[in-house]
């Protein structure tokens, strides 16, 4: 019986034409070792270059996904259960025969306060734990402690509500600033994977133009926001599903209610004491609260598990490297910058506008007038009409930059005009279609007003040294826009209303005023970024070339040469051999290694 041949020829062995192959090269022992353990005879190096730049697409593709799937379960889990929460403990009944004299008001007032307080001293620590953390981590961090709020509603007191409202509020601006930060690292990233090919006459990756990443951080932002708008109606499932069932309709609720829209005062001014007809068993709520803190930990393993690091180690090791004063400050430095001067009016237009849809709209105009039980789908209107128009971001590919903004602007603008002259009847249903298409055209507004903002804050400053900072302004400034609005909530609304117009017109025209002067080339100034200082020498730091050199250093150059080291024995063991660099013990003990020949 003949034994089969081999399927792959054997190294080493004779083929099938002798000792030498077609090439006149011999085949056995005698054969060169390039031939024997050479690369792969039909390794094609594009095609798996192609092939590899296509898997990292997709790994960015997948990043965004999961943050902003992330970021919509969170908000979600968040509003929702604060919705529900401030709604049981807002009746009489509840609060007498669940808590008896505990005082439910009082701790709901200080729970709000330190959700809305906390957040002003944000800037003088974002910086520092996004840099200490990194981005993704710092993602997760925040999203563990909005599953810490969750958590705590088991067991509703004062030590655990709200010590836990506080630390959440000192979550809210690292979380959004990590956030930006990390789509607009995402379109960064995305951009240098699709043209990876770019190079320059040496053979050298050349740097991207500036605002080459645009396209894809527009895409990136719309999806983003999408997402995330889409949290208000995740949030309104508990009320839908559940709560509903235990509510008084709007002929008991809206009893002593006089004065509804532009001529209410305070937030329902003569709501009922008792919305709810039967109190929800305790296991029924615990049932609630356990699905919501599911959610809340799923939110988490999708940030962990499938977000991806905005930054390579070396990268971040060099972000921190800066000095922790200088990361400390330079987030008030950079109010040199004009663009941030101007934009500052439309960053607190953007903290007053979510807040005037979630209490003006939906309750001075509201549940003032159709009813508690129709709050979730005005919500729900406001929600779906923000994440389709999300997408109507994406015309910035075709228009001009500072249309979809403005155009958010005007809708915003025309609303706040009609709202103004609109008073709507309490207890009667007929205009209630008004009030949806209004909620729906403010969804409109917001999300060109957030995707626009982040937009251009990720194309105005695309140096990876600054985008943290940038961020943190921002949403440092939407946070103490919403505690303006939380001391204002008792004003009259026109004095609300009034405020949002002049505040709205006053940012349109500054941000307006910006895009002339960039248009006039007006040059910016802006903070300079200490180069990283390194107290140990590592491996990554003994090749000639800095592969991660930030843009600064690229720019600018090295600088002065490095001092020659002194000549004489030096302290140290003796290195081993010439022509080398020192290996990082040699470092440590002080000798610098023999002079390359």
């Amino acid at each position: 019986m003949e034994a089969e041949p081999p399927l792959y020829p054997m190294a080493g062995a004779a083929g099938p034409q002798g000792d030498e192959d077609r090439l006149g090269v011999p085949d056995g022992p005698e054969a060169p070792l390039d031939e024997l353990v050479g690369a792969y005879p039909n390794y094609n190096e594009e095609e798996e270059e192609r092939r590899y730049y296509r898997r990292k697409r997709l790994g960015v593709l997948k990043n965004v996904l999961a943050a902003s799937a992330g970021g919509m379960l969170t908000y979600g889990v968040y509003l929702g259960l604060l919705q529900m929460q401030l709604i049981l403990h807002y009746d009489e009944t509840y609060r007498e025969v669940k808590y008896g004299n505990m005082g439910l008001p009082d701790i709901d007032s200080k729970m709000l306060m330190g959700i809305n307080v906390t957040p002003i001293a944000a800037l003088l620590y974002t910086p520092v734990l996004i840099r200490f953390f990194g981005t993704k981590w710092m993602m997760f961090l925040a999203v563990g402690i909005y599953a810490l709020f969750v958590s705590t509603n088991y067991w509703e007191r004062y030590y655990t509500l709200v010590p836990s409202a506080v630390a959440l509020g000192m979550a809210i601006v690292p979380l959004w600033a990590s956030m930006g930060n990390y789509i607009t690292r995402m379109a960064q990233k995305y951009h240098e994977y699709s043209h990876y090919k770019e190079q320059d006459g040496q053979g050298l990756k050349q740097r991207p133009p500036r605002g080459s990443h645009a396209p894809y951080l527009l895409v990136f932002q719309a999806i983003f926001y999408s997402f995330f708008h889409l949290s208000f109606a995740c949030a309104q499932l508990p009320m839908i599903y559940f709560l509903n069932h235990y509510l008084y309709d709007l002929n008991h609720t809206l009893y002593n209610v006089q004065s509804c829209g532009t001529n209410s005062h305070g937030i329902l001014n003569g709501f009922n004491k008792t919305v709810l007809r039967m109190l929800p068993r305790s296991g029924n709520l615990i049932v609630v609260e356990s699905v919501l803190m599911a959610v809340a930990f799923l939110a988490m393993l999708l940030v962990l598990g499938l977000c991806g690091a905005a930054y390579r180690p070396t990268e971040e090791i060099d972000l921190r490297s800066v000095g922790w004063g200088n990361i400390f400050q330079l987030p008030f430095k950079h109010v040199r910058d004009y663009r941030l001067r101007h934009l500052v009016p439309f960053f607190i237009y953007s903290g007053f506008e979510v807040l005037f849809a979630c209490t003006g709209i939906a309750l001075g105009y509201g549940v003032c007038s159709v009813g508690l039980e129709r709050l979730a789908y005005l919500l729900v209107a406001y929600s779906l009409g923000a994440s389709a128009a999300s997408l109507l971001g994406l015309l910035g590919l075709w228009l001009p930059r500072p249309v979809p903004l403005v155009a958010g602007a005007g809708v915003h603008l025309l609303l706040t005009f009609v709202l103004f002259f609109w008073a709507p009847v309490p207890r009667v249903l007929q205009h209630s279609w008004i009030l949806y298409v209004a909620a729906a055209l403010w969804g409109v507004g917001s999300a060109l007003n957030k995707t626009g903002l982040s937009t251009l804050l990720g194309i105005l400053y695309e140096d990876k040294e600054r985008q943290d900072f940038i961020f943190t302004i921002y949403h440092w400034w939407q946070a103490v826009a919403i505690f303006t609005v939380y001391l204002g909530s008792s004003l009259p609304m026109k004095a609300k209303l009034a405020v949002l117009l002049v505040t709205l017109v006053a940012a349109a025209v500054s941000y307006l005023r910006m895009e002339q002067k960039l248009r006039r080339g007006v040059a910016p100034r802006q903070p300079r970024i200490p180069r990283p200082q390194h107290k140990v020498r590592g491996y990554r730091y003994l090749e000639e070339d800095n592969s991660d050199e930030s843009d600064a250093e690229g720019e600018h150059g090295d600088g002065a040469e490095e001092e020659a080291p002194p000549a004489g024995p030096r302290p140290g063991p003796e290195p081993a051999g010439l022509g080398r660099r020192p290996c990082p013990y040699e470092q440590a003990q002080g000798g610098d290694g023999p002079e390359e020949q």
